[in-house]
């Protein structure tokens, strides 16, 4: 069942007009028909929960479809809305080769994905971090999720390659300009322990900037 369909079935449900809708969400009658007849996306994670809460449903099941309609208990804690849009999870090797195969990456190709309630491009992905160059910060399993249509701005988390086509993730630093009027940047480890990396020294190319960083809880 397509997100319009069950944001339909809870209209129906729930005996309350598109305009009704549309009011208590803020946005036209025309954008609620478009998502109820499926020509325009899944609503914002913040509209998706106004919606959820006007129509009673769970907020939940109306971004994703798991679990029931039926709107939860109310308690002193709410579900917060997890978003519509989903990111792929990829390799970091195909994170270093994504500008070359995004157009081929179809939707489905991957084997997991993140919701976000994010803005991103259709070319967002996400990565697994790997080892400890990024401690503290950044641990082993964390995920980010990186959009190469942001550009980065001083201090920003970037995924890069080189000209091996192997990727990193780096901190963000410019350096101003070469002789030949080309940006020099580096990048930066948070472990002291790992070398930084010049753009002027070896060859570089950001693909896209961190736009948000999931933190998983460690077992003991």
């Amino acid at each position: 069942m397509s997100y319009g369909q069950r944001l339909k079935e809870a209209l129906d449900h729930s005996g309350r007009g598109r305009k009704e809708l549309a009011e208590a969400i803020g946005r036209s009658v025309q954008a609620v028909g478009d998502v109820l007849n499926g020509k325009s996306k899944a609503f914002t994670a913040e509209n998706n929960a106004k919606a959820a809460e006007f129509l009673k449903v769970d907020s939940f099941w109306l971004a994703t479809g798991n679990g029931e309609m039926k709107a939860v208990p109310q308690s002193n804690v709410t579900p917060a809305p997890i978003g519509a849009r989903s990111v792929p999870v990829i390799s970091a090797i195909q994170a270093g080769m994504w500008c070359e195969i995004v157009d081929q990456f179809q939707p489905g190709d991957a084997d997991e994905y993140l919701m976000t309630d994010l803005e991103l491009s259709a070319h967002a992905f996400a990565l697994t971090i790997r080892g400890d160059s990024m401690l503290p910060e950044f641990n082993a399993g964390d995920r980010v999720i990186i959009d190469p249509d942001v550009a980065p701005h001083p201090g920003d988390f970037v995924a890069a390659k080189n000209g091996e086509q192997e990727a990193t993730f780096k901190k963000y630093r410019p350096r101003g300009m070469d002789a030949s009027g080309n940006l020099v940047f580096e990048l930066v480890p948070l472990n002291d322990d790992y070398p930084t990396l010049r753009s002027d020294i070896e060859p570089i190319r950001i693909v896209g900037t961190m736009v948000e960083h999931r933190k998983y809880r460690r077992p003991r």
